[in-house]
């Protein structure tokens, strides 16, 4: 009895194992994210928000194509680079519209608007991947929802708000809107193509695109700018590269709870850097947040179940 317990045991430890991996990466990877928020949020406020995006994209595609080159990797195939375009094209939109917006509201609220996203990429998934929606990621989602309500229904009851912070939250909603539909881009990239193709590939195409409008937006930054500017390209690579990685290994549905500790440090680095406080509320809700991951790391294959039984 007690071995057959035992191998039971294992059986289910096993099953944790394929989901625990690409869930500490994607976590590292949203860390890494935030901390290039943070630094972003800095720039937009100073050059504006395309200007912060395009230099440190212009310089993401040099160290994305460094690397690209250095791996010997091979142009992608036809159905490959249509991902990357249009996967381009959707950050290009997302990530000027997030970074204007988080110019005009605190960090740690940008960062909670913003999570409407991963609750949409969970029914697009069913939709557009096939997948099932479980039961327990349902429930992860729905936890991590009603922390972001518990912080951001604080702020809307205490706090006025201008109408530039108005449009901020409007810039960042939009933002989240194509941020869902990239999610599934993300795990549908990572079925075709590697990371560092991934990564090289979408900084080409982003600055391709806000390229074309340079002649009559783009400013040269001051000296003072570029080593803020270059730690936030080479944390872009670098998150992109740790989430491609983990969206090659794991349902989309089981990651995109992930998402919500990007909360967690936004919290962190706004008070930090902007002197952003740190609420009752704030806590409140990134414990249902947290609550919400842990919920989504116990995920088992039914199968597996069916085996411990």
């Amino acid at each position: 009895m007690a071995a057959a317990a035992a191998r039971c045991g294992d059986t289910a430890l096993n099953a944790y194992k394929p989901i625990a991996l690409p869930f500490a990466v994607a976590t590292l990877g949203i860390a890494s994210f935030a901390i290039m928020d943070a630094q972003m949020k800095g720039l937009s406020i100073a050059l504006g928000a395309y200007n912060a995006m395009l230099w440190r994209v212009m310089l993401g595609c040099v160290l994305a194509g460094a690397l690209f080159l250095w791996r010997g990797e091979h142009w992608p195939v036809r159905a490959a680079m249509r991902l990357h375009v249009l996967r381009g094209a959707i950050a290009a939109v997302m990530a000027v519209s997030f970074f204007w917006g988080i110019a005009r509201v605190p960090l740690a609220e940008g960062i909670a608007l913003s999570f409407i996203a991963p609750l949409i990429t969970l029914y697009l998934a069913a939709v557009l991947l096939g997948e099932t929606i479980s039961p327990k990621a349902i429930t992860a989602s729905l936890l991590g929802i009603v922390g972001v309500l518990v912080i951001v229904g604080n702020r809307l009851g205490n706090s006025r708000f201008d109408e530039d912070a108005l449009w901020g939250m409007a810039a960042i909603l939009i933002s989240a809107m194509f941020y869902a539909y990239n999610l599934i881009l993300q795990r549908q990239q990572a079925q075709v193509a590697t990371p560092v193709e991934v990564a090289f590939f979408q900084s080409l195409t982003v600055a391709l695109l806000l390229g074309l409008l340079s002649p009559w937006l783009a400013v040269l930054p001051a000296s003072a700018y570029w080593p803020a500017i270059s730690m936030s390209a080479g944390l872009a690579i670098f998150s992109l590269l740790l989430l491609t990685w983990a969206y090659a290994r794991a349902e989309a549905q089981l990651l995109v709870t992930v998402e919500y500790t990007a909360f967690i440090w936004a919290a962190i680095l706004g008070w930090v850097w902007f002197d952003e406080h740190v609420t009752l509320a704030t806590v409140a809700g990134t414990l249902f947040i947290v609550a919400g991951c842990l919920v989504a790391t116990r995920h088992k294959p039914d199968h597996v179940e069916t085996t411990a039984l």
